[in-house]
């Protein structure tokens, strides 16, 4: 083999070796990411079953029920589509009825999420831009940041 040849071998091996690195790589990437949903977003069309999702939402009043130990059962809406949610674990401090939170999880097959991690919002202003957006209307106001109905069991 010529120097010639071999130079070119190299830089094909390394153009093969740089694309499956890369390959590698997306695909990791791919498989980690979690999307933002709002249940309108579950409701038009639900995440693959295995996916872990976040899920946006504000806490239906009258929709909070605790159960035996450390588990809650809850609805998130977002003024269009309502969400159940069960957790079990410690609710943060700021967690309660009309509160924008993001909800860590899946869905079962039972249309129920099922969330690893629940984040309430930090202050009142702030609120995931996904959901936000969503949730304002025309004059620049939330349209249901109030959320007073309660939803019958």
């Amino acid at each position: 083999m010529t120097k010639r040849q071999q130079r070119m071998a190299a830089i094909g091996a390394l153009v093969v070796g740089l694309g499956l690195a890369a390959t590698l790589g997306f695909t990791a990437i791919r498989k980690n990411m979690m999307y933002f949903y709002t249940p309108s977003d579950v409701a038009a069309e639900a995440p693959a079953a295995d996916a872990t999702i976040r899920l946006g939402g504000l806490v239906v009043a009258g929709s909070v029920k605790r159960g035996e130990g450390l588990r809650v059962a809850f609805t998130v809406a977002d003024c269009e589509s309502e969400l159940p949610v069960h957790y079990e674990g410690i609710l943060p401090d700021l967690f309660r009825e009309g509160q924008g939170i993001v909800a860590t999880g899946r869905i079962g097959t039972d249309g129920v999420f099922t969330a690893q991690e629940v984040l309430a919002k930090h202050d009142e202003e702030y609120m995931p831009p996904e959901l936000a957006e969503k949730l304002t209307d025309e004059n620049g106001k939330h349209s249901c940041a109030e959320f007073k109905r309660v939803v019958q069991s």
